[in-house]
């Protein structure tokens, strides 16, 4: 007789589905013949040699045990220094801040560390399909903000007030925004801080993965650089999407001692340490990649405006991104669920993008579309999408 492993699962795990993400790019994978992805946030550059060289040079030096928990100090103080130089922001690297698994890893501490059975997290959306699922798997309540078009989906303060409760422990935000590539700056940041300062019990997650692909020309814009929320701030951070170093799964955390001890605490029992190879390598990338990131900025920018003209060639209205590598274009007049106009875009053109709804209900009606690829996967994908587009105004798929 078989097991019933439906039976033995976590309740918790059975509510929590599966990434819209990674189904995209799996279906994707399968399909014969070529496709072109621009479902998956991944850099299409490989990391900087000088980053490389730095990984490879620990390991012929012999760095191949476990490092502190966490994260050697050096690495820490590497973290620290570029906060400062780009933030103006002071951490001491003994104890505010963990050299954490990947940005990921850091969302899942802060839930665990944080949140009794019961309360309430605030988080904004569209939003990286793992806030809610970390909320959900501390035994977290969600408490959902839905950002609007018409706001260029940024964060209202209005909206932040109405959503606090006497049960709210935290909020998680992440700006630039995956997936619309909203921005939010520092004269916008402030109406979120005075309401902040009202509730002085609420703690802020600020996600800010992507805080060196802004093309604004601003530097970065964070609750953190304000004196009076510094002891609420924890910030996540990391190398994946700047650096282009998705595959050394190394990011941070920074935040008050207080606050990170705890989130250290797990990260010594269940991850015990960031890899060292990791570690060395972004030494290399905190202190000398800035002219590799404004390379690749650069690059991501001019692909951007391409990607723009090729959505309003195809009659799709979309908000203008400053910020990440995504754009979230509207669909609601072609009469498809955003799963459905996916779904048709993949099998008939071979052209793999996200549906809005994975980032939250908000985002049903939109598609989020990745410009982190070649120029001529874009050019490509955006003519193919002006043919799907001008199809269904045809009638030529059923809704």
């Amino acid at each position: 007789m078989s097991m019933n492993y439906e039976s033995k699962l976590s309740e918790t795990v059975k509510i929590v589905p599966p990434s819209a993400i990674r189904r995209f790019f799996d279906l994707a994978n399968e399909m014969k013949g070529e496709v072109i992805s621009l479902s998956i946030g991944e850099p299409d550059f490989v990391t900087p040699w000088n980053i490389r060289e730095a990984g490879i040079n620990s390991l012929v030096d012999g760095y191949t045990h476990y490092s502190p928990n966490a994260g050697y100090i050096e690495s820490r103080k590497a973290i620290t220094d570029y906060i400062k130089r780009r933030y103006g922001v002071d951490y001491n690297p003994q104890g505010e801040c963990l050299v954490t698994v990947g940005g990921s890893e850091g969302l899942d501490l802060a839930a665990r560390a944080l949140i009794n059975p019961g309360d309430e997290v605030i988080i904004v959306e569209p939003c990286f399909v793992a806030y809610k699922a970390t909320v959900l798997f501390a035994h977290g309540v969600p408490k959902i903000i839905s950002t609007k078009q018409e706001n260029d989906f940024k964060l209202m303060p209005e909206e932040l007030e109405e959503a606090i409760t006497d049960k709210t422990k935290y909020l998680i935000m992440g700006f630039p925004s995956n997936p619309t590539g909203a921005v939010m700056t520092m004269k916008e940041l402030e109406g979120i801080k005075e309401v902040l300062l009202r509730h002085p019990d609420v703690i802020v997650i600020s996600d800010e993965l992507y805080c060196e692909l802004n093309y604004t020309g601003s530097n970065p814009a964070s609750l953190a650089c304000f004196e009076e929320l510094r002891d609420r701030v924890i910030m996540i951070n990391g190398f994946s999407k700047s650096y282009a170093m998705t595959g050394f799964r190394i990011g941070y955390v920074l935040g008050p001692k207080e606050l990170i001890a705890p989130m250290t605490k797990i990260h010594q029992y269940c991850i015990m340490c960031s890899p060292s190879t990791s570690q060395f390598a972004i030494i290399e990338a905190a202190s000398n990649g800035d002219e590799a990131i404004a390379e690749m900025r650069e690059e991501y920018n001019h692909r951007r405006r391409v990607l723009m003209q090729g959505l309003k060639d195809a009659g799709l209205e979309c908000f203008t991104p400053y910020g990440a590598f995504y754009a979230f274009p509207s669909i609601k007049g072609l009469g498809m669920s955003s799963e459905k106009f996916c779904e048709k875009f993949l099998m008939e053109k071979h052209v793999a993008i996200v549906p809005g709804n994975a980032f939250g209900e908000c985002g049903e009606g939109h598609v989020r579309i990745s410009y982190a690829a070649s120029m001529n996967d874009i050019i490509e994908a955006m003519k193919r999408l002006d043919e799907f587009v001008k199809e269904i105004k045809e009638g030529k798929y059923d809704a």
